[in-house]
């Protein structure tokens, strides 16, 4: 049975739309053209970073978030930036008495703002810069296993990626929603994996309070 859900956070919880663009602006290209070639490199299954060096081939993205950071421009997200369906879904997950948490590849700085935003709202928020592993590594889900207070198999994750999210997470041991949304959602919606693999597959997070009762009411 499902006792838990953690959430991943860009395109599950957060709309990146504005911080890419924002990166956009950074390398001085057109919004329109950053974003054609970010979804050529994720259909071509790279590692979305090489979208940068597309532009800048020495383009390190460490060294510049910290250059954005100090010329008075982080990366950043707030209220403004969160799908729709989200504080809906966390408010009926947590009625529903679920154990919920928040997981994800983001950095120190976005942890504290995701604190800011969800600290009254779910039990756990961990980043992988905060656990020094990230995704796909199966250490990042081990970190997982270890502070949510029930078995992997018990442990729903919720993410938008097959790559990053759904096939590390199910070869954990962990039962897993696939949400359709954001380049990756979108673009991976046809890969075969995207029907094989997931326990669960949505459009909305609204969805999971009712596709949990079933899954748990086939699981007693």
């Amino acid at each position: 049975m499902i006792r838990a859900v953690v959430f991943d956070v860009g395109e599950c919880l957060v709309d990146e739309s504005r911080e890419y663009g924002t990166w956009a602006d950074w390398l001085g290209v057109p919004r329109h053209t950053f974003s054609a070639v970010f979804g050529a490199v994720i259909a071509q299954g790279r590692d979305y970073r090489d979208t940068f060096q597309v532009f800048r081939p020495d383009f390190d993205l460490y060294e510049q978030r910290e250059a954005r950071a100090a010329a008075g421009q982080p990366e950043t997200f707030g209220e403004e930036d969160l799908y729709d369906d989200v504080r809906p879904a966390l408010a009926e997950l947590r009625a529903n008495g679920l154990w919920l948490g928040i997981a994800g590849n983001q950095t120190v700085r976005a942890g504290r703002i995701l604190r800011t935003l969800f600290s009254e709202d779910v039990d756990l928020i961990g980043t992988s810069d905060d656990w020094g592993a990230s995704k796909p590594d199966p250490e990042f889900f081990k970190r997982v296993a270890e502070v949510v207070p029930f078995e992997m198999d018990e442990i729903l994750y919720v993410g938008d990626r097959l790559d990053n999210d759904i096939l590390p997470a199910t070869a954990a041991g962990m039962p897993t929603a696939l949400i359709r949304r954001g380049p990756w959602g979108t673009i991976q919606q046809s890969h075969p994996d995207a029907d094989r693999i997931p326990s669960i597959r949505i459009d909305s997070l609204t969805e999971l309070p009712g596709r949990i009762r079933a899954f748990n009411a086939e699981a007693r």
